[in-house]
C-alpha cells in the first residue's frame, strides 16, 4: 500500500484550517492542522514527519516568518507553502528569501492550491535526486567512464575544465556509448551551478507531441488527459543545466520553439498564454552528423550555430586503445567491490584480445562485459565473446545448437515441451536480430524499428522483453 502524502496546515483562522483540510483530504492527502506557529514547530521538533507545510503569514504571538525561520533550522529542504492576503507583497518577498518554497494569495481556488502543492513536492523531489547524485558519484554516470590514460581524452578533459565555469552552449559529439552524458555532467558539476538542477532529456525516446510537453510543460486542459498543469523540464532546470541527448532526432517544428528559448530565455507551455522566463544552460549531444543534417534540411542551421558555441568530440574507444586495459581494470575492481567478488584474470591471455576487439559499443560495451564477467564469474564466456566479434557467428550458432541438442538428449529430465523450446528459440533469435539492428544504427531506435519493420512501441516492448541494455 502506498503511504499518503502528509501535509501540515498551520493557520490561526479555524474556518481556513477546516476549508483547506477538507480540500486536501478529498484529494487523498493525510492532513494535520495546527492553530499556531509555536505548536507547529514543537510538533516537527518531536519527530512528526510531514511532506509539506502550508503556513499562514499573519498569526498572533509567533507569526509566519518567525515560524518559517524556526522550521528551517529543523529542516533545510522541507517544502513550505506560505499563505498571504492581498497587499502583503513585501512580506512575501521576505518569506521567499527566508526559504519559503512557494506562496498563495487568499482567497484562492482549489486548482491553485493543488498546483502549488504539486510544484512544491516536485521541487523537493528534484532536490532530493540532486543530493543523492552528489553523495553517490555512481559508477554508471558520474565517475567510472571518465577513467582514461590517453592523450585524446586528456584533451577532452582540458576542454571541459576550460569551459565548465562559463554559461556557453556546448555540443558534444561522439558514437553511442563513448560517454557523452558523462561529459555533460562533468561540465555541470565543475561549474558554479553544481548545486543547481541537472535535468536530462532524451530527444529520441519520445514522439514529437510528447517531447514538446515534456520539455515545455502544459496548462490544464491543453489536451485530453491534461487534468492539471505540469511544469516542463526547462522550468525544472531553471538556474541550472538541461542536457538534451540525441538532439539530432528533434522534430523541425519543435526546433523553432527551442530557438526561442535559446534566443530569449522564454517559452509558453502547451495551452498557455503567458511566457515562462528561464535561465538555463543548454548542453546537447548527438551521435549523428549534424552538419550533414543541416545540409539536408532536417536540422535548422540557426539552432546548430546556437548550440555549437563550443564543440567537444569524444573519440571512439577504438581510437584510444591506451584506455582499454586501463578501463577494464577500473571496472573489474569496481564491480568486484560492488558484488562482493574477487574475479582475477590472466592478463597475458586476455589483454591481447581486449586490444584487438573493435568495441563498436565503446566504453558502455566494455563496462557491460566486465559486469557480466564479474556476475557470472566465467572468463571463458568473455573470451568467446571477444573471439566471436561480440556476437555468435552463424557457424557458431549451429555448433552451439547441436551441442545443446546433445546435452538435452543425454538427460531426459531436461527435455522441454516442444512449444516452450520453440518459444525460447524464437526469443533468442529476436534478441540477436534486434541487437544487430541497434548496433547497425548506433542504437537509434527509430531507425532500428524501420529496419525490423515493426512499430517504435513494439521495438521498445521487445527490448524490455529480451532484457537488452544499451
Amino acid at each position: 500500500m502506498i503511504d499518503k502524502i502528509k501535509i501540515l496546515v498551520v493557520d490561526d483562522d479555524d474556518s481556513i484550517r477546516r476549508y483547506i483540510a477538507k480540500l486536501l483530504t478529498q484529494g487523498g492527502y493525510d492532513v494535520t492542522t495546527i492553530s499556531n506557529g509555536k505548536d507547529a514547530v514543537n510538533a516537527l521538533r518531536t519527530g512528526n514527519e510531514v511532506s509539506l507545510v502550508i503556513l499562514d503569514i499573519l498569526m498572533p504571538e509567533m507569526d509566519g516568518l518567525e515560524t518559517l525561520s524556526e522550521i528551517r533550522k529543523l529542516s533545510k529542504d522541507l517544502p513550505i507553502l506560505m499563505l498571504s492576503a492581498l497587499g502583503q507583497t513585501n512580506i512575501i518577498v521576505k518569506a521567499m528569501k527566508a526559504g519559503a518554497t512557494d506562496y498563495l494569495v487568499k482567497p484562492f481556488e482549489e486548482e491553485e492550491l493543488e498546483l502549488a502543492i504539486t510544484k512544491s513536492l516536485e521541487k523537493k523531489k528534484l532536490l532530493t535526486e540532486i543530493s543523492s547524485l552528489k553523495k553517490q558519484l555512481r559508477i554508471d554516470e558520474l565517475r567510472g567512464e571518465f577513467i582514461y590514460n590517453s592523450q585524446k581524452m586528456q584533451r577532452v578533459k582540458d576542454l571541459i575544465d576550460q569551459v565548465a565555469e562559463t554559461d556557453v552552449s556546448v555540443l558534444i559529439e561522439g558514437e553511442s556509448g563513448t560517454g557523452k552524458e558523462l561529459v555533460a555532467r562533468a561540465l555541470h558539476y565543475r561549474s558554479s551551478m553544481r548545486d543547481k538542477p541537472f535535468v536530462k532529456v532524451n530527444c529520441a525516446a519520445l514522439p514529437h507531441e510528447l517531447l514538446e510537453s515534456e520539455l515545455f510543460g502544459y496548462e490544464r486542459g491543453a489536451f485530453t488527459g491534461a487534468y492539471k498543469a505540469k511544469a516542463g523540464k526547462f522550468e525544472l532546470a531553471n538556474n541550472g543545466t538541461i542536457f538534451l541527448d540525441e538532439i539530432g532526432e528533434m522534430d523541425l517544428g519543435l526546433q523553432s520553439k527551442l530557438l526561442q528559448v535559446l534566443q530569449e530565455g522564454s517559452f509558453s507551455r502547451l495551452g498557455g498564454k503567458l511566457d515562462v522566463k528561464v535561465n538555463v544552460r543548454v548542453i546537447t549531444a548527438t551521435n549523428r552528423d549534424i552538419r550533414k543534417a543541416v545540409e539536408q534540411g532536417t536540422f535548422r542551421e540557426d539552432i546548430y550555430y546556437r548550440l555549437n558555441v563550443v564543440n567537444i568530440r569524444i573519440p571512439p574507444l577504438s581510437e584510444r586503445t591506451e584506455d582499454i586495459t586501463y578501463l577494464f581494470e577500473y571496472f573489474l575492481d569496481a564491480y568486484n567491490e560492488k558484488y562482493g567478488k574477487n574475479i582475477v584474470v590472466d592478463k597475458v591471455d586476455l589483454y591481447p584480445l581486449l586490444l584487438r576487439f573493435p568495441w563498436p559499443g565503446n566504453v558502455r560495451e566494455l563496462k557491460n562485459q566486465v559486469k557480466r564477467l564479474v556476475i557470472l564469474g566465467d572468463i571463458n564466456d568473455m573470451i568467446r565473446y571477444l573471439k566471436d566479434g561480440g556476437s555468435f557467428t552463424p557457424e557458431r550458432q549451429i555448433k552451439d545448437t547441436r551441442q545443446e541438442t546433445l546435452e538435452v538428449a543425454s538427460d531426459p529430465a531436461e527435455i522441454l515441451p516442444l512449444k516452450l523450446a520453440a518459444k525460447e528459440a524464437s526469443v533468442k533469435a529476436e534478441r540477436d536480430m534486434i541487437l544487430r539492428a541497434l548496433r547497425g544504427t548506433n542504437w537509434n531506435k527509430k531507425k532500428a524499428a524501420q529496419m525490423l519493420q515493426i512499430s517504435y512501441k513494439a521495438l521498445l516492448y521487445k527490448i524490455k522483453e529480451c532484457g537488452i541494455e544499451k
